[in-house]
C-alpha cells in the first residue's frame, strides 16, 4: 500500500494569511491608508452628530433626557461608527430636527426615504 499527498484543499490559518500579505510593502501601505481614511470618516461622522446637536442649542446631558437614557449613551452615539435608522432617527428628533430624510440621487432621480414615516410604520407593526 502506498501513501499518497492529500488532494483536497491546503488549509493556512487566517493570521497567517494576515501576516504574509501584510509583509508585502505595497499592501501594507494600502491598509494604513486605508485605516486612516477610515478613522476620518468615523471621525466626520461623530463630528457631524455633535454638530447637529449644537445647531439646536443642546448639551448630550439634555439629549439624553429627551431621550431617556445616560449622557454617556449619547456620547457613544455620537462616537459610534454604526447606528440602526431608528436610533439615529431617535437622537436627531431629540436635537429637534424636523422632517428627518436621506435623500440621495439614483439614476439622475432624486429619492427622499422619509426616515420618521419608516420610524411611525415600525412602531405601528410592532403594536400589532
Amino acid at each position: 500500500m502506498t501513501t499518497s499527498e492529500p488532494t483536497g484543499p491546503v488549509f493556512s490559518r487566517g493570521n497567517d494569511r494576515i501576516d504574509r500579505l501584510m509583509a508585502d510593502p505595497e499592501i501594507a501601505a494600502e491598509v494604513a491608508e486605508i485605516r486612516k481614511a477610515s478613522e476620518e470618516m468615523d471621525r466626520v461622522y461623530a463630528m457631524n452628530l455633535a454638530v447637529v446637536r449644537k445647531a439646536g442649542q443642546l448639551t448630550q446631558v439634555e439629549v439624553a433626557k429627551r431621550l431617556g437614557v445616560n449622557q454617556s449613551v449619547v456620547s457613544r452615539m455620537e462616537n459610534n461608527d454604526d447606528m440602526l435608522l431608528s436610533t439615529l432617527v431617535g437622537y436627531l428628533t431629540a436635537t429637534g430636527a424636523e422632517g428627518v430624510a436621506i435623500v440621495m440621487t439614483i439614476n439622475g432621480r432624486e429619492v427622499k426615504l422619509d426616515l420618521e414615516q419608516l420610524r411611525a410604520a415600525a412602531e405601528d407593526r410592532q403594536s400589532v
